[in-house]
């Protein structure tokens, strides 16, 4: 099941707080590739009628359900060293867009 980072959960918040967004969440939606989805990251009002929303520590991330269903076994995490910082997702990432019909690598 999707989850997320404390250390995620925390750093969304203080960025939505630092926007004069307290209460919003994150939405992550996929961008349909031939056999590679790319995802991205905004920052949302509301949930979107049929969204999945996964919560912690009071952060609610907002995706529709075939985003939902590509990102099932990973975490959003939060990320940081001296050269640069982001929130990425972490574990098996899905190799197969629906785009592609099942046949990546043919």
């Amino acid at each position: 099941m999707f989850s997320i980072s404390e250390k995620a959960a925390e750093k969304a918040k203080l960025i939505l707080k630092n926007e004069g967004k307290e209460g919003w969440g994150l939405r992550i939606f996929s961008a349909e590739g031939y056999c590679s989805p790319s995802f991205g990251l905004d920052i949302d009002e509301n949930p979107q009628e049929g969204d999945e929303v996964v919560e912690k520590d009071g952060l609610k991330v907002y995706m529709d359900k075939q985003t939902f269903d590509l990102l099932s076994e990973l975490e959003l995490d939060y990320y940081e060293d001296e050269e640069q910082e982001g929130f990425i997702l972490k574990g098996p990432m899905p190799s197969c867009g629906p785009g592609c019909g099942g046949s990546c690598g043919v």
